[in-house]
């Protein structure tokens, strides 16, 4: 008796196993138990019937596979193209800026004209900055500053400006107040005119700023992707 169960048992599993085996081969290859079936119990002219009906299955499961991939590489490279029309290019503000000391100073604007400075372009001082270093509106700009609170040489992150490094002095320039650089009259009052700004100290100056240390500042490679963004078509 006990063997009988034995037996039983194992006629069971072998069922249950090759009928989760051609269900499997059904899933894969699209073929019927049926068709496996016949294959074993028909002559050769229905294998070769059967062969070709696989081959032609697939056949078509490859083609259908390359036309889906076209159809989603161009997908990807739509949505790539659209992500990156739609993207906004990066600015200085969007940095972190938390690790630097803040200040916050008033902010008025000026130029190297006789409106702010004096002085005619004919003068042979003309554009110069207190610092000796020629006055530039760029990615890093000159500006104004009380030198007993800033240093020349400073270098400071300002919003809505971008970075200053201090290059220059004014008589009416005294505490906590800036004069920002810009080439034109018009820009000062359409771009800035007088705001109270909290501005981000990056570095303290030593009393000292050269063309080359500016031209340095500018040229950093790492930095270039922002700086079209301030100087435009004037870059140099």
């Amino acid at each position: 008796m006990y063997k009988m169960k034995t037996w039983a048992k194992r006629v069971m599993m072998t069922f249950l196993f090759l009928a989760a085996l051609l269900t499997t081969l059904h899933s894969i290859s699209g073929v019927g138990a049926n068709t496996i079936l016949n294959y074993f119990y028909q002559g050769k002219g229905h294998i070769q019937e059967n062969h070709t009906y696989i081959e032609h299955q697939n056949k078509s499961v490859g083609l259908a596979m390359k036309f889906l991939h076209r159809i989603s590489s161009n997908h990807t490279l739509i949505a790539s193209s659209a992500t990156v029309a739609s993207k906004t290019p990066p600015t200085l503000e969007d940095l972190d800026w938390s690790q630097y000391p803040k200040k916050t100073i008033v902010a008025t604007g000026y130029t190297a004209g006789i409106e702010s400075t004096g002085k005619n372009p004919g003068h042979p001082e003309y554009g110069i900055t207190y610092s000796g270093v020629k006055v530039k509106r760029d990615l890093f700009s000159t500006i104004a500053a009380d030198l007993t609170v800033f240093p020349i040489g400073t270098v400071l992150f300002i919003p809505g400006y971008g970075y200053g490094v201090v290059a220059d002095k004014g008589g009416a320039i005294k505490g906590n107040k800036l004069d920002l650089y810009y080439d034109t009259v018009e820009e000062v009052y359409q771009e800035w005119g007088k705001q109270t700004v909290e501005v981000s100290v990056v570095k303290m100056g030593n009393g000292t700023l050269t063309e080359e240390e500016l031209r340095a500042m500018n040229e950093d490679e790492t930095l270039q992707v922002f700086r079209q963004q301030y100087v435009g078509d004037k870059k140099s």
